[in-house]
């Protein structure tokens, strides 16, 4: 009976339990979070990277270029002179869609022909010798210290076939494969044969893809302008139209020595002219020398008939 009582009094506690408001809420509270855990767990196991055994150099930031090639992307062409605000440009580049007066001040006079300048020659106003630097950040890809016509030569390479060419310089601080920011001191400013009038400078030029292009065009730009500049009509530039070149030899003295050369061709044809003409006179006279002859045997022969 005893056994009967405590079942039926346990009975009636569960059920008086279950009975009461907030028991449904917090079993099914409970079943939620312990089914969310599972599930949670169950991708965290899923995603562990350790069980594929990554190697660093598969990390995204290892496989990105370093940030100082960025870095030079976005800089901007600069003068290549430390001191920009003195600096003077005393030839300036052969521009083919330019003024008259101007493609006839941007040819250089060198071995007795005019020639179109594919740079700008910078100098000081006081004519003395000052510091090249970088116009940009690049790799040095050749120097020339025995090229005397130029004045001897460096080549800094850019990106995307970017060149930046540096003339007539002297006390040259930098060697094939060095690297270079922009703004480091290259050489001195020097003299070269090739444009003496231009006396102690730097001869500048820009090229893209062997192209000489403008300098003065893409000083203080980006050089993501020059990236997207088409070469195909910058060619057009280096072409010199024939009756600038033609205009400019007539005003220069050395003219006078093909005009010489001119008239003693012209007097050689004449004179070679003037022998034909005699020699066909030769010609013509022969005949006649032959007859008077027959004339003068015939009247011997009469005289000693008569006889």
């Amino acid at each position: 009976m005893r056994e009967e009582n405590n079942r039926s009094s346990q009975g009636s506690k569960m059920k008086r339990f279950f009975k009461k408001r907030w028991v449904f809420p917090a079993i099914y509270i409970a079943s939620a979070a312990i089914i969310l855990t599972g599930v949670l767990w169950y991708q965290s196991a899923g995603n562990n990277t350790d069980k594929y055994d990554y190697k660093s150099s598969d990390l995204t930031g290892k496989k990105n270029p370093p940030a100082v090639e960025v870095n030079k992307s976005l800089e901007n062409f600069k003068m290549p002179v430390a001191n920009t605000e003195s600096a003077v440009i005393k030839t300036k580049f052969y521009d083919f869609k330019g003024k008259t007066e101007d493609q006839e001040a941007a040819l250089v006079f060198y071995n007795n022909t005019y020639q179109p300048n594919t740079g700008v020659d910078i100098t000081m106003p006081d004519g003395k010798t000052f510091d090249v630097t970088a116009s940009l950040s690049g790799t040095v890809l050749r120097v020339d210290d025995q090229d005397a016509v130029l004045g001897n030569v460096i080549e800094i390479e850019h990106a995307n076939g970017i060149v930046t060419q540096y003339q007539s310089v002297k006390e040259i601080k930098v060697k094939a494969g060095d690297e270079v920011k922009q703004g480091d001191v290259l050489a001195k400013a020097g003299q070269s044969l090739f444009n003496e009038k231009a006396g102690t400078h730097v001869h500048f030029e820009i090229r893209k893809d062997g192209v000489a292009v403008n300098p003065t065009n893409f000083i203080d730009k980006p050089i993501s302008a020059l990236m997207e500049l088409k070469t195909s009509d910058e060619k057009k530039s280096m072409e010199t139209p024939k009756t600038n070149v033609e205009k400019k030899k007539t005003e220069d003295p050395a003219k006078s020595l093909e005009n010489d050369k001119s008239v003693d061709d012209e007097k050689s044809v004449d004179d070679e002219k003037s022998v034909d003409d005699e020699k066909s006179i030769d010609d013509d006279k022969s005949p006649d020398g032959n007859e008077s002859t027959d004339e003068s045997e015939s009247s011997k022969t009469t005289d000693s008939t008569n006889s």
